[in-house]
């Protein structure tokens, strides 16, 4: 897509579709080790993906956000592939249902659920909560 090389090529996949592909000066992705960035002409290089906020800076300048959830990001040839379980632009998030999804969260880690698995519970609350502070963000 990108053939300037002073941009890069941003592709979003999760398992249904190709989120995204667009022409980007630079991507900020949510690492499981802390976030990093991707600029033209970066090395090549595949790394996990955590829970959060990927932040593109498009072509003409201007910042786009996605929510990703969990997956890997690759770089090679000026292409960013990120291979997400799910990505979300902020206006297609609803808020009450992310409102909802923490407090049941919530509810499971009070025990007030039998058979609690606390990592899950946690990474569900932390994603409702991702979702719900880019969608106010977003508002």
């Amino acid at each position: 897509m990108a053939t300037d090389t002073s941009l890069l090529t941003l592709r979003i996949v999760t398992p249904e579709k190709v989120v995204v592909e667009m022409a980007a000066r630079s991507v900020r992705v949510p690492g499981e080790d802390g976030s990093f960035g991707v600029l033209p002409r970066h090395a090549t290089m595949v790394a996990l993906t955590d829970s959060g906020v990927l932040h593109v800076q498009g072509e003409s300048g201007q910042e786009q956000l996605f929510l990703i959830h969990d997956g890997f990001a690759e770089v090679r040839d000026n292409v960013v592939t990120i291979l997400s379980r799910s990505a979300e632009l902020p206006d297609q998030i609803d808020l009450e249902r992310a409102q909802q999804a923490a407090e049941r969260a919530r509810d499971y880690m009070r025990g007030q659920v039998a058979d609690v698995d606390m990592v899950r519970a946690t990474a569900a609350l932390r994603r409702a909560l991702l979702r719900e502070k880019l969608a106010r963000r977003s508002r």
